[in-house]
């Protein structure tokens, strides 16, 4: 039987959909950093399962991120 956790799903949808508007942003602004981490909030909470599991991966690609528009990538 499936076990379907409801905070699992909200915070998927959250992830998802802010990988989703930084894709759409690093592509129309011709942004390499933006586009992988947009690509990987929307992929990793297809292999990733456990609610903290999902927000510790989504923490790490931001704070890859971060770091990147900060080295000026």
């Amino acid at each position: 039987m499936i076990n379907i956790d409801p905070s699992e799903l909200f915070v998927n949808l959250i992830v998802s959909s802010v990988g989703l508007a930084l894709f759409m942003y690093g592509k129309k602004a011709e942004r390499g950093p933006q586009i992988v981490a947009g690509l990987l909030l929307m992929g990793y909470p297809y292999f990733v399962s456990g609610l903290t599991q999902l927000v510790a991966v989504g923490a790490v690609i931001v704070a890859g991120l971060i770091a990147a528009i900060w080295l000026r990538w």
